[in-house]
């Protein structure tokens, strides 16, 4: 049984005060208090304090057959370098849906990286009147899942040099006798690791003596080619200097110098893994999936190969459990994986949409940057694994972002506003606005209906907004509304919120873009021309030696998960609006057959941020009579 939702009130002043006082200033409900709301059991809950907590997978269990409720995924056009408000929007249409209409509501997001919080974009909490609290909390550490990746994903670094190191040095004999010592009896056995890479072999024996010589030499080489090996080390830190590192220069490491590098935390091939995953079992066996490289034959080498999928799961196994919070008015939020959607695929986790789908009639969860990278990617590949299916997507369109697509001015985070975006300019928006019937009609490809909200912003006028609305049905939304949730809360997206429930309501024809039996490059192919516009694509030498050794090793029917920039339809950042006779170059391509797709790197896209002139944590510090944060945002 769910108890009776209350809401929390919500204080609003005018003009708006920064989000940091907004959250510091909120009334916060008990984190037991949300949970008995929901109908979750004391049982099923792992407290972090007093107001943030995870939920067990066992829920899943118990509420089985109780129907899924709505589905919503709420996406956007192609937006500024500031972002366009698309958190801000999805938490407030999920108070407007609970707390302004009544109805049960579950708000799933990412967790932030530490990268751009410390860097140059800020946290992820939504902002103004429609956030998740605490937010301090929320964008720092939160309950250190992203810690956990970063442990499980170097460790697995560690062992792929620690193997090809003890390799080189030890005879056979030697090295069977390390990894199969025998106990005080005598006796000898096999780790879980080891026996599933016999059963990869081919080799049917449990006992580590009956192994025959040329078993024996088998099972103790990997024979790692050092110049294929893929996995790089992780940090969640924007730390240019360590994109590219060489290791090994230590003396007794002599003979092992090889080049490597740092991604940042989030695009780690685990925190795909972790959002992609249906339940410990299944995320234990995408571990062992992982390729790290081949051997000096050209077979894959995974982490089972190297004995430490079991480990990692260990690390993990904490971080696999969703973790719940609030909004400002108090409707309840799952917080579960961060995949970048411009590197990875951008959405949150499978296991928090599941539960909250049996919590909820309502479940608002986003997607990454625009419609053409983290929408594409949360039905081409999050809705493959997990069989849900979406009944709404809720594009986000700013005037801003649709000005600067219409030819304006550079918009450069940190900087002034050019008063291009500021005054009113009918002219300079018309010009924008191929670029959101460009989203619109990708949106609908997939056979899903959808709402556009039109996310108002202080200095936008209303003959701006209603240019945008009106464009927005003309290109096919089944509907599109003026959305004020930053200054208002919930209550300045009711009408939106109507437009949802009325748009859940219409039977949906969802499909996919394309079939996983297609080839590599037929699948690049069909993203690039149909959602971005492009005439053709370009495999560059690197790229088409990949896709040979991946169709080799049977990778080929994976879903594709594009690597490209957020800030164009294509590309190329520098290119606006919805640009045409643009061929899409992709140099590289990367197998994360754990998570269960291939990732074409386009263009020159960085896996590391980078700091800029002046980061965001300039600001950060803290209140030391109190210990209260300040300046995060």
């Amino acid at each position: 049984m769910t108890g009776e939702f209350t809401p929390t009130p919500l204080r609003v002043r005018s003009p708006v005060p920064a989000d940091l006082d907004i959250a510091q200033e909120a009334e916060l409900k008990p984190i037991t208090q949300l949970a008995e709301e929901l109908g979750l059991l004391p049982e099923e809950l792992e407290l972090y304090g007093s107001y943030k907590a995870k939920v067990r997978l066992e829920v899943l269990e118990r509420l089985k057959d109780v129907p899924d409720g709505k589905y919503i995924d709420v996406t956007a056009i192609t937006p500024t370098p500031l972002g366009e408000g698309k958190t801000t929007t999805t938490v407030g249409l999920s108070q407007a849906l609970g707390a302004g209409l009544g109805k049960r509501v579950f708000t799933c997001i990412r967790q932030p990286s530490q990268g751009p919080t410390f860097g140059i974009k800020g946290g992820a909490a939504g902002g103004g009147y429609s956030q998740v609290i605490p937010m301090e909390e929320f964008n720092l550490h939160l309950t250190g899942d992203i810690h956990a990746i970063t442990a499980a994903n170097n460790l697995l670094a560690a062992a792929i040099d620690t193997r090809m190191y003890h390799e080189s040095r030890q005879s056979d004999e030697s090295l069977f006798n390390r990894l199969c010592p025998p106990n005080s009896n005598g006796e000898r056995s096999f780790s879980p690791s080891m026996l599933r890479r016999l059963k990869k072999l081919g080799v049917d024996k449990t006992d580590p003596d009956k192994l025959t010589e040329r078993e024996r030499t088998t099972f103790v080489r990997l024979n790692i080619d050092p110049n294929s090996i893929t996995w790089r080390r992780v940090i969640d830190t924007n730390d240019r200097f360590l994109r590219t590192i060489t290791i090994g220069q230590g003396p007794e490491e002599k003979g092992f110098t090889r080049e490597t590098g740092f991604d940042i935390t989030v695009a780690s091939e685990i925190m795909a893994i972790l959002a992609l995953t249906t339940d410990l079992a299944d995320m234990r066996e995408r571990f062992g999936r992982i390729v790290i490289g081949t051997d000096k034959a050209g077979a894959a080498v995974t982490a089972e190969d190297l004995g430490a999928a079991g480990a990692m799961a260990v690390l993990m196994r904490d971080a696999i459990r969703p973790t719940l919070m609030q909004t400002l008015q108090g409707t309840p939020v799952f917080v579960h994986a961060g995949p970048f959607a411009n590197i990875a695929h951008g959405n949150s986790s499978i296991i928090a949409d599941k539960i909250a789908l049996k919590l909820a009639d309502y479940v608002v969860t986003e997607s990454g940057f625009g419609a053409d990278i983290g929408m594409e990617k949360f039905f081409n590949i999050k809705c493959r694994y997990s069989g849900l299916t979406p009944n709404v997507v809720v594009m986000v369109a700013t005037v801003r972002a649709l000005k600067m697509h219409g030819g304006g001015p550079k918009v450069v985070a940190g900087k002034p506003m050019d008063p291009a975006y500021t005054e009113e300019n009918l002219d300079l928006l018309r010009a924008g606005l191929p670029n959101l019937r460009a989203h619109i009609k990708n949106a609908q490809r997939f056979g899903i209906p959808v709402v556009v909200a039109v996310n108002s912003f202080v200095n936008d006028t209303r003959a701006e907004l209603e240019l945008v609305r009106e464009a927005s049905l003309e290109a096919g939304a089944d509907d599109s509304v003026v959305a004020r949730h930053w200054a208002e809360g919930g209550g300045g997206a009711v009408d939106l919120a109507k437009a949802v429930i009325e748009a859940a309501k219409k039977p949906s024809n969802f499909q996919f873009l394309y079939p996983l039996e297609a080839t590599i490059k037929e699948k690049i192919d069909i993203i690039c021309r149909k959602i971005y516009g492009a005439d053709g694509v370009e495999f560059l030498p690197e790229a088409e030696a990949r896709i040979e050794l991946y169709t080799r090793l049977g990778f080929d029917k994976l879903p594709i998960c594009m690597a490209k920039t957020h800030l164009s339809l294509s590309h190329d950042p520098a290119l606006k609006g919805v640009p045409k006779g643009f061929t899409v170059p992709v140099r590289d391509i990367r197998a994360s057959v754990g998570a269960g797709f291939l990732f074409p790197l386009v263009g020159k896209m960085r896996t590391l941020p980078g700091l800029p002139t002046r980061p965001a944590f300039y600001d950060v510090d803290l209140e030391l009579e109190t210990g209260r944060v300040v300046g995060l945002f």
